[in-house]
């Protein structure tokens, strides 16, 4: 029995007091599980909700609802608790239905497309500067953001994944010039490369590509007459490799997304006209300034110097009003942290453009902490001092990377451990719990060699054979995953899924080391088979939408 199915069937009842006139007006029914199980399977404050307009206490509001919530087919008893609390205890076959329909759904239990409704949503996350290889916090943000778009599309919407390329402005100039340096010493020049500049031994291993490929042509050409072929072949080079590290990471773009383009479509420029004919732009000290504070900023920002240079202010404006004309529902933005100031400028274009900035949703992603010999490690892309998302997933794996990644909150600060991350022990989060998937699947390879046949819609009275607390809580949290999938998609917080997964192995391990699952009692093997085929169903749609993968082996 899911919670909605039991909210939408109390609402209905609810509704139909209304019209028999014994309420005054209905109120929307909400569903909670009680914090211990002796308050039944589903609470509801509906009671309490009522009494304002009902002008009665609370507990005999409740007593009117009881005698018709006690006649649904699916509840055993309800009881009303403290000051108007309706406790529901479900008949046990209706968990035993949870495990058919996963069974007859398999891989689509789970989704719940009334929430999304086919709304578009765009997701743009990572978008790191083309200047260098990702690093883990880079490789954090790619892991939520994948995952949130998996989870959104589970529940029903359309989903856009985005990467915006930063390929315009002086970090480009002083990349092209790193390589143009590098460059130069390969051919034996003396030349230092200057402090500010890209000091990572990445930006040599493109020089000896650049040098390859074009010879000694430009060891005389001044870096002002070439400048751009050197900023394009290094942005090219890191570009192609962050694709690669992503691919190999499970993440995929639908948009890869170039700064350059809003400026050849005269993107920022048309922006910053559409501003001034809505009366937000000014001038000032020869600089054209976007009055921001007017919607909740705390001070009005440059969009134009008074050198006539563009501020990466102008190109984000101009790259979120694009977003905005291409229809999306609701645009997310994943940052890091350091990002927390741009909400209420980035709030503040929606709100002068006469959109609703409830429309764009930012997740700011923490740092992460890498544990190593007890020692931090700095990520300075210049100095590049930063351990890179390739070098995590060659140590631990994409699946052990992406499952500690999403064990927090994403503005939460995560450490990550190593040495935990490749150990093999129900301490490693994700293999606590691949573990339980794989362990299964030896399960329901044994049963099959010992002839077992494990029915595809197993009739209620074998499944009442899973008596045991153990069983009926596992089937319990089976039921769980859709409100689970609803709840991380409407939050924006694909940890919830996590967790979930988490607890359900811990749930199924020290069910599995008590009980034995095939034994000489058939129907009772039969019964329990069907439990664990339904679990590794789940713990299987639940990696899927974290984008790990789900081992029949370990």
């Amino acid at each position: 029995m899911k919670k909605r199915e039991l909210e939408q069937l109390i609402q209905k009842i609810v509704n139909e007091k209304v019209e028999e006139g014994a309420i005054k007006s209905p109120v929307k029914v909400m569903l909670e599980r009680p914090p211990r199980e002796e308050l039944g399977d589903f609470s509801t404050n509906v009671a309490m909700l009522l009494t304002k307009s009902e002008r009665k206490p609370p507990r005999q509001i409740a007593e009117l609802l009881v005698p018709s919530i006690e006649a649904l087919g699916c509840v055993e008893d309800v009881r009303v608790e403290g000051p108007g609390f309706i406790n529901i205890y479900l008949k046990k076959d209706c968990w035993y239905d949870t495990l058919k329909e996963i069974l007859q759904k398999r891989g689509s239990y789970g989704d719940c497309p009334h929430v999304g409704e086919g709304k578009k949503v765009q997701v743009e996350f990572v978008s790191a500067n083309p200047t260098g290889p990702l690093h883990i916090g880079h490789g954090r943000g790619a892991a939520v953001g994948d995952a949130l778009s998996r989870i959104l599309e589970a529940a029903g919407y359309q989903i856009t994944r985005e990467y915006y390329i930063n390929d315009v402005g002086k970090q480009m100039t002083i990349l092209g010039h790193s390589l143009y340096i590098r460059y130069l010493e390969l051919l034996g020049k003396d030349v230092t490369l200057p402090e500010d500049h890209y000091q990572g031994d990445y930006i040599k291993d493109i020089a000896e590509e650049f040098l390859k490929r074009q010879g000694k042509k430009y060891a005389e050409v001044p870096f002002d007459e070439c400048s751009q072929l050197f900023i394009e072949f290094a942005k090219d080079s890191i570009l192609s490799g962050i694709k690669k590290d992503l691919e190999d990471f499970g993440v995929h773009f639908d948009v890869w997304f170039s700064e350059k383009t809003l400026f050849e479509k005269n993107l920022v420029e048309t922006t910053i006209e559409e501003l001034k004919a809505r009366g937000v732009i000014y001038e000032k000290d020869g600089a054209l300034w976007f009055k921001t504070t007017e919607f909740g900023d705390d001070k009005d920002r440059v969009l134009v110097k008074q050198d006539g240079s563009t501020t990466y202010f102008a190109s984000d404006i101009a790259y979120h009003r694009n977003k905005l004309r291409r229809g999306f529902n609701t645009i997310v933005d994943i940052w890091g942290a350091d990002h927390h100031g741009y909400a209420p400028r980035i709030r503040a274009l929606f709100s002068a453009l006469g959109e609703d900035p409830e429309r764009l949703k930012i997740i700011l992603i923490q740092l992460v902490s890498l544990k190593r010999g007890g020692k931090p490690v700095a990520m300075s892309t210049r100095k590049a001092e930063f351990v890179t998302l390739r070098e995590v997933i060659d140590e631990v794996g994409k699946d052990a990377a992406r499952f500690i990644f999403l064990t927090r909150k994403a503005d939460a600060h995560l450490e990550f451990d190593l040495e935990l991350a490749r150990r093999q022990a129900p301490e490693n989060p994700v293999y606590y719990v691949q573990y339980c998937h794989a362990r299964i699947m030896s399960i329901l390879e044994f049963a099959k060699e010992k002839g077992l046949d494990i029915p595809d819609a197993p009739h209620t009275e074998l499944l009442r054979r899973l008596d045991l607390k153990e069983e009926l809580n596992i089937i319990k949290h089976l039921s769980r995953l859709e409100e689970v999938v609803e709840s991380a998609a409407t939050s924006f917080e694909p940890h919830r899924v996590t967790f979930y997964l988490r607890e359900l192995a811990a749930l199924f391990h020290p069910y599995y080391n008590t009980h034995r699952v095939v034994s000489e009692d058939t129907e009772l093997s039969l019964a329990r088979l069907t439990l664990c085929r339904a679990t590794a169903e789940v713990v299987r749609k639940g990696l899927r939408l974290l984008g790990v993968d789900a081992p029949s082996r370990m």
